[in-house]
């Protein structure tokens, strides 16, 4: 019978958030891949854990998840534990797993602690519906481009950010998003924990004079439906009505129901642009 991956989750910070299951499934696996094994070894000595560990990083993903998977075929157990937190958000652990379904190796993970949940019920902002985005890219292509996307979403988004890149990441979601309310958590769950609820361009003029420290979360405001619709307006405004309407028209509308539609996106009666229409 081939082994199994178990995906164990650790504490972000204190560990008396580390759960039994997860210390049992520590001690009983015949081999932990760890994120770095130097961090990793501080927290199996302190729950007196023995089994050998071996790493599994960014660097060696792909040819180290083919050897691991050739261990679970051979009938071992491996555990999955990254430097904090569940194993596979922002770290190379989702190659491992989707590696491990593909040779047909059973995944389960034991849950616990994650730093953008926990800094999600912190944040004081909407919980229902959020996107989580981790760290920026470092290429700034690709970087514009997600910022450029983040300007359009309604949910609340979570960012994680390394302290000498904050100042300059704040500088660029508020040149993206403009200013919106956000959280920012640090040393979450740790002895200084700070949780500070803020704006955008609060945190820019905090940070230009205070050194961050720690690592960060960010949970910045969606945008709200309201001013989604009023910035729609406003571009349909910027139009002329007899421009608006032969814009549906050319994509195929009747002119009554084009009509409707030009109304509905002025937020204006349907009457209103009837009339006009009337008149010229």
């Amino acid at each position: 019978m081939p082994g199994m991956l178990y995906l164990c989750a650790t504490p972000i910070g204190n560990l008396g958030d580390m759960t039994p299951r997860v210390v049992e499934t520590l001690r009983s696996v015949d081999v932990i891949a760890a994120e770095d094994t130097r961090n990793s070894i501080k927290l199996l000595n302190h729950f007196e854990i023995k089994t050998s560990m071996t790493s599994y990083h960014e660097y060696n993903k792909v040819e180290k998840a083919d050897y691991l998977i050739g261990q679970m075929q051979q009938g071992k157990d491996v555990a999955l534990v990254t430097d904090a937190g569940t194993p596979a958000i922002s770290d190379p652990g989702e190659v491992l797993v989707r590696k491990c379904q593909e040779a047909g190796i059973t995944v389960t993970s034991l849950p616990g602690a994650a730093a953008c949940i926990t800094a999600l019920t912190l944040s004081g902002l909407p919980t229902r519906r959020f996107c989580f985005e981790g760290f920026l890219p470092a290429d700034k292509k690709e970087k514009a481009q997600i910022l450029e996307e983040l300007q359009e979403e309604s949910r609340t988004i979570i960012l994680y950010e390394a302290p000498h890149h904050l100042a300059r990441t704040l500088g660029e979601l508020y040149e993206t998003l403009g200013d919106r309310r956000m959280t920012l958590c640090r040393e979450l769950t740790k002895k200084f924990e700070t949780v500070l609820p803020t704006t955008i361009k609060e945190a820019q003029a905090l940070y230009e004079s205070e050194e961050p420290r720690g690592e960060y979360v960010l949970v910045v405001e969606g945008k709200s439906l309201l001013q989604k619709k009023e910035e729609a307006q406003a571009a349909w405004k910027s139009m002329t009505i007899e421009e608006h309407m032969k814009y549906y028209e050319e994509g195929g509308m009747d002119e009554k129901t084009a009509m409707k539609q030009v109304a509905k996106d002025r937020g204006v009666p349907k009457r209103e642009i009837y009339q006009y229409l009337l008149s010229k």
